[in-house]
């Protein structure tokens, strides 16, 4: 793995290092970990890399792998960048051939997200993108029990993921990570919604399996000041005829990473917390109410093989995180065989769920700024 970003001071970096490290598959071997040269250098030598791997610039880091044998050089990238610098080293990495894992959201804005789904379509190259809460084993057992009819057809779903954080003018500190995610020039067009709204959405479409068609938002901005929404109001409609309501806000003041998310079906109802993460609800019409945990009892595979510890252990974020890139590593490393891969480990958001993404923000910042109501996404 060679790494974009991610370097002194950065949070996400070290969680996608780590992420990638959990089972061994993946080597960071080089990296451009900022896009000052002489922090990179310092990233580098930090993560004990040799000299001549740590790069002034993803440009550079790209052009001199592309040069080395190839079972020297990195075989992905990794882009741990804030929003507006996703586009620019996929593009290069892509088209140079490598593969790529690209932190949320896809890009800085549509053109972009368009683009790249068109060069790796062209390419045939692998992408994944790190919309961790996928990853979680008993959000792939939700998933399970939806598309095997268990809960029935999907009519209502609720969806939301508050945060506090910003319930005061960060930005005007030195903090690094809301300084970004405040700007339009870095962020993209929507602030909360874009950041964590996309999670949720994700969240929402991955399990069900049904895409949202129809949407009607309300974004606001609470903080005087401040030029990106910090909360938001959401009304879904899905395509089976589902309806749904998501609410993104990180103004919410003492909520921690409360994503919930829960799916009502004609015969029961399933529910998921991200702070409890072992645990999934499913509410019966017709009988007691169930408690599923992870690692216990008879579960779907998809959920089984990526529970990674006993029963009982905390097991979560960095685990959610790893499954992912181990899924992708098992994918890339099936490629480099010549060999197919189990389909349980094709399972990780790719770029169309990218471009999902990107469209669920342009049509929410369309929506909430027009007198219409309803918004085809």
């Amino acid at each position: 793995m060679g790494m974009v970003g991610g370097g002194r001071g950065a949070f996400i970096g070290g969680v996608h290092r780590m992420a990638a490290a959990i089972d061994g598959q993946i080597e960071l071997v080089c990296g451009a970990f900022s896009s000052s040269a002489e922090k990179s250098k310092l990233s580098g030598k930090d993560l004990y890399l040799p000299e001549e791997r740590v790069y002034g610039s993803y440009e550079e880091m790209i052009m001199k792998e592309k040069e080395l044998p190839e079972d020297v050089r990195m075989d992905f990238i990794s882009i741990v960048t804030p929003n507006h610098m996703h586009y620019g080293p996929a593009k290069m990495a892509l088209e140079n051939g490598f593969h790529v894992v690209c932190d949320k959201p896809l890009s800085f804005d549509m053109d972009e997200a368009i683009d790249l789904v068109k060069i790796v379509n062209d390419t045939g190259l692998i992408f994944a993108l790190t919309h961790n809460y996928t990853g979680y084993p008993m959000v792939k057992q939700a998933k399970m029990m939806v598309s095997n009819g268990d809960i029935g057809k999907v009519r209502r779903v609720v969806v939301e993921y508050p945060q506090g954080w910003l319930s005061t003018k960060l930005e005007d500190s030195d903090s690094k990570q809301a300084s970004w995610r405040t700007d339009p020039k870095r962020s993209g067009a929507a602030g909360a919604m874009g950041d964590i709204g996309t999670h949720a959405e994700n969240l929402a479409e991955y399990i069900t399996d049904l895409k949202i068609e129809y949407l009607c938002a309300d974004l606001h901005a609470h903080i005087e000041g401040r030029q990106l929404d910090d909360d938001g109001s959401v009304l879904l409609r899905f395509e089976n005829g589902a309806r749904g309501v998501l609410y993104a806000s990180q103004i919410s003041a003492g909520e921690e990473n409360a994503l919930a998310i829960r799916v009502y079906g004609t015969k029961a109802g399933l529910e998921w917390h991200q702070m409890e993460p072992n645990t999934l609800v499913v509410k019966h019409l017709d009988k007691p109410m169930e408690v599923m945990r992870t690692g216990v009892g008879d579960l779907y595979e998809a959920a089984t093989a990526h529970t990674r510890i006993p029963a009982g252990h905390p097991e979560g974020y960095l685990e959610a995180f790893g499954n992912i890139y181990r899924n992708f590593a098992k994918c890339v490393q099936a490629r480099l065989a010549g060999e197919e891969v189990d389909a349980v480990y094709k399972d990780f958001p790719t770029v169309e769920d990218g471009l999902r993404g990107m469209q669920f923000i342009e049509a929410v910042v369309a929506s909430s700024s027009s007198d219409e109501k309803w918004y085809k996404m």
